[in-house]
């Protein structure tokens, strides 16, 4: 109770629905890693939307434990550094040397190196009494860059008339996540948590409306621009403040069916060729049989004689 006398109390409320929301999709990926883990490979999964997760923490974190009044924001994104440490930690472990590699350098070029950077810059570089608002703005930079990561899911969205890719459920609680969170910066008048989350409810709503909009509807083959297969399995659904901003989803995408159709009519095609070409052969056959009779019948006659 001591922590909620420090706070708003509709502030803490926000704030521990926040924390709800946001531990609930921090577990969005665990299916994911349960596959990894059964099959002993990452298959074609890539380890960047959790790098990214593991620095968005890593920062709301650092920026918490400079506030006086955000324990709300600790609490969840300690938790969101260590899920997504231990989901880094399953994917070296299974994914093959190249990507192993690759996860490896961008863990110590980004969460070691640029996180040091901010963090030894801050202390050294910024005055004690800017050093809160100078990293707060710093995290609501990092999260309007990442913001623009779904546009071009919502813009494949509209392109192919489909919504196979965007996850319903997933884009419902990270609207509601930031929704808490935003009402949790505006009681705590902390701009810094509150404008970040703006952007994400706005991306949020505009991702719901798409869905109703494109749910029923006909898809259409863009066949010039397609998707890459591997990269439809590193999905980036908007989310903010005390929840990862990119969330990998297994999706398992679906044929159309005019691409079944297609398929159909070539194998109904094959098949003919397939009895036409059989049946000229056996033509073939009954003529060589009648060619052979003329002269195979003067022999039989000669060896009865």
């Amino acid at each position: 109770m001591a922590i909620m006398s420090m706070q708003h109390p509709w502030a803490f409320a926000f704030g521990i629905l926040g924390n709800i929301i946001s531990f609930m999709v921090y577990l969005a990926p665990v299916p994911t890693f349960l596959r990894i883990y059964k099959k002993k490979s990452t298959e074609s999964f890539q380890s960047l939307p959790y790098l990214v997760a593991l620095f968005s923490s890593m920062l709301w974190l650092y920026y918490a434990t400079l506030k006086k009044d955000a324990f709300l924001l600790i609490t969840i994104n300690s938790f969101g550094c260590v899920i997504e440490t231990v989901y880094i930690g399953i994917y070296i472990a299974y994914a093959p040397k190249q990507s192993r590699v690759s996860t490896v350098k961008i863990l110590a070029s980004m969460n070691m190196g640029l996180f040091s950077l901010i963090l030894l810059g801050t202390h050294f570089l910024v005055k004690e009494s800017l050093r809160v608002s100078v990293l707060g703005w710093a995290c609501v930079a990092f999260s309007v860059c990442v913001f623009a990561a779904p546009l071009n899911i919502l813009k494949q969205v509209i392109r192919t008339r489909s919504v196979e890719f965007m996850p319903f459920t997933l884009s419902f609680f990270l609207t509601l996540s930031a929704m808490s969170w935003f009402a949790y910066g505006l009681f705590l008048k902390d701009f810094c948590i509150a404008l970040p989350n703006v952007l994400g409810f706005i991306l949020g709503l505009l991702q719901m409306v798409l869905y109703a909009i494109y749910k029923n509807a006909k898809k259409v083959i863009i066949e010039e621009k397609k998707i890459p297969a591997e990269n439809l399995k590193s999905i980036v659904i908007l989310g903010t403040l005390g929840a990862s901003e990119v969330y990998p989803v297994d999706v398992k995408p679906e044929v159309d069916e005019g691409v079944k159709e297609n398929q159909q009519i070539e194998d109904l095609e094959k098949n003919e060729k397939s009895i036409q070409v059989n049946y000229d052969k056996i033509e073939d056959i009954e003529k060589n049989e009648k060619s052979m009779e003329p002269s195979v019948l003067p022999k039989i006659i000669e060896c009865a004689a």
